[in-house]
């Protein structure tokens, strides 16, 4: 049976860290949690601003990146009893979107967008997106937590005036708990670090910044430390930040993603 005695996990992420501490226990594994990740809350000061000047200046596009994100954006307009002239608003404007859970909420509403993704990541729907001309184009790009820097850099390169939205926000966590886990990983004294959202790795390697520490984090995880993701979003943010080694389950479950950790040990033990 695939085991995981004598290892020991860092998960950074604050949801559901008991349920997947007794996963890897289960496997024989330790976890320790070590969260990178803070409160997550609406902001509707920022949002109910940008949604009422989008319905008086409507964007060409609109790209969509998370289901729970679309969905928040659409509470957000009804709230301001806006819900009628925002779905208007979706059906005029060109649709990018990502992932299956994004495409799910569009359909519930009688939409399809014009482009998707063929792999479930920002980068699969930016790729997608390349046949279509977006020079002089207004771009909303939704995002879920975290700014993407990146790929606004992209879309403004390709010649588009690009807005972000926000519904939701992170909040760094309280504590010493991230240089914690940045020492942790430097001095090898875990071997994997599992993060279940984009917004854990981002303020990972953040703070390793700050302390100056980023390139010794980033040469951990390419020699004793592993990287593991729970879907390919994930993991593309950890590739983002220069950390190339990293493995994901093909589907995106916390299950899969403790099982594919064993395995991987697994497999290392039959070489």
């Amino acid at each position: 049976m695939a085991r995981l005695e004598g290892k020991i996990i860092a998960v950074t992420g604050p949801r559901k860290a008991e349920e997947m501490s007794r996963m890897i226990g289960k496997f024989g594994g330790t976890a320790v949690i070590r969260p990178t990740q803070g409160t997550v809350f609406l902001d509707d000061s920022q949002i109910e601003g940008q949604l009422e000047a989008l319905m008086q200046q409507p964007p060409d596009w609109m790209i969509l990146t998370t289901g729970v994100g679309t969905e928040a954006l659409i509470q957000a307009a009804e709230g301001l009893g806006l819900a009628d002239r925002f779905l208007e608003l979706l059906g005029t404007v060109k649709l990018a979107a990502r992932g299956y859970k994004t495409i799910n909420v569009l359909r519930k509403l009688g939409l399809t967008p014009l482009v998707r993704d063929d792999d479930g990541t920002t980068a699969g729907l930016l790729r997608a997106m390349e046949p279509h001309d977006l020079q002089g184009s207004k771009v909303v790009l939704q995002l879920y937590g975290d700014p993407a820097p990146k790929i606004t850099r992209m879309l403004t390169e390709r010649g588009a005036a690009c807005e972000e939205l926000l519904p939701y926000r992170h909040i760094p966590p309280a504590g010493d708990e991230v240089t914690r886990l940045v020492e942790e990983i430097i001095a090898g004294s875990v071997d994997m670090v599992a993060a279940t959202s984009t917004p854990q790795v981002r303020y990972l390697a953040e703070h390793a910044a700050k302390l100056g520490k980023l390139e010794a984090v980033i040469e951990a995880f390419e020699e004793r430390v592993l990287a593991v993701a729970v879907g390919k979003v994930t993991a593309e943010a950890f590739h983002e930040e220069g950390i190339k080694r990293v493995l994901a389950p093909e589907e995106e479950r916390m299950g899969n993603m403790v099982v594919a950790m064993s395995r991987h040990y697994d497999s290392e033990e039959q070489v």
